[in-house]
C-alpha cells in the first residue's frame, strides 16, 4: 500500500477500538442486514468488502452463505488486527489496502459500508471505479452509506458525523450526489434501495450493477 492518509473509521476523534460501539448507534444491525439481503450471496460467489473496518459486514456475509469466498479490504491495520481477532476460523482473507486500488479477482459482488462519505470527491470517484473494475460482467454493488439527509431531523443528526470526519468530504453524501457518481463510474440500474433513519443521520443502501 502506498502511503496515503485515511480518514479513521471513527474519524478523528475517537481511538479505532471504539468503531463498534459507535457504529451501534447507526442501527447497524439493520442496515448489514439489507446489505446482506440485496448482495442474496450464493455458494461459490467471491465478495469483496472495500473499506471492511472491523468485519463485522464480511463475517455477516460469510455467515450467512459459509460457502463463498470474501476477501475484505482495508487501509488500516489497526482495524484489520480487530477484525482478524473477530475472525477465529480464518473465513475471510483480509488484506491492507485503499479502497481505490485494484482488487485482482474477478467479483460476483462488491460491498462497501460507511466509506465514502469519508472520501474526497476526487477518491470516492477511484474507489467507485476500483468496485466496477472488480466486477465481473453482471456484477452486483451495494454500497450503505451516508446519503440525502432530506429532513430537518436527519440533517441535525448528521452534524455529528460531519464533526469527526469533516465538512468538505461529508457535505455532497448529504446532498445526495452517490447515485450520480455511481452511475458515472459505469455501472447500470442504479438506485437508492433502503433509507435508514439514525441518530447520526439517515443511512441509504445503494444497488448497482456491471453491465
Amino acid at each position: 500500500m502506498t502511503e496515503r492518509a485515511f480518514t479513521p473509521a471513527t474519524g478523528r476523534f475517537l481511538p479505532t477500538c471504539f468503531f463498534d460501539s459507535v457504529a451501534a448507534l447507526t442501527r447497524e444491525r439493520l442496515w448489514r442486514a439489507l446489505v446482506v439481503m440485496h448482495v442474496a450471496p450464493r455458494p461459490g460467489d467471491v465478495l469483496v468488502d472495500v473499506g471492511c473496518g472491523t468485519g463485522s459486514l464480511a463475517l455477516l456475509l460469510r455467515h450467512t452463505e459459509p460457502g463463498t469466498r470474501i476477501i475484505g479490504v482495508d487501509p488500516d491495520p489497526g482495524v484489520l488486527a480487530i477484525a482478524r481477532r473477530k475472525d477465529a476460523n480464518a473465513a475471510v482473507e483480509w488484506r491492507v489496502g485503499m479502497g481505490d486500488e485494484r482488487v485482482p479477482v474477478e467479483a460476483d459482488a462488491v460491498v462497501s459500508s460507511l466509506v465514502l462519505h469519508q472520501c474526497p470527491m476526487a477518491m470516492k470517484r477511484a474507489v467507485l471505479a476500483s468496485m466496477f473494475a472488480a466486477l465481473r460482467p453482471g456484477g452486483r454493488l451495494v454500497i450503505a452509506d451516508y446519503g440525502k439527509q432530506r429532513t430537518a431531523l436527519m440533517r441535525w443528526g448528521f452534524r455529528v458525523v460531519q464533526l469527526a470526519d469533516g465538512k468538505a468530504d461529508t457535505q455532497p453524501n448529504a446532498d445526495g450526489v452517490l447515485p450520480r457518481l455511481i452511475a458515472e463510474a459505469g455501472f447500470a440500474e442504479v438506485r437508492e434501495a433502503e433509507v435508514v433513519p439514525t441518530v447520526t443521520g439517515s443511512i441509504s443502501v445503494y444497488t448497482a450493477r456491471r453491465g
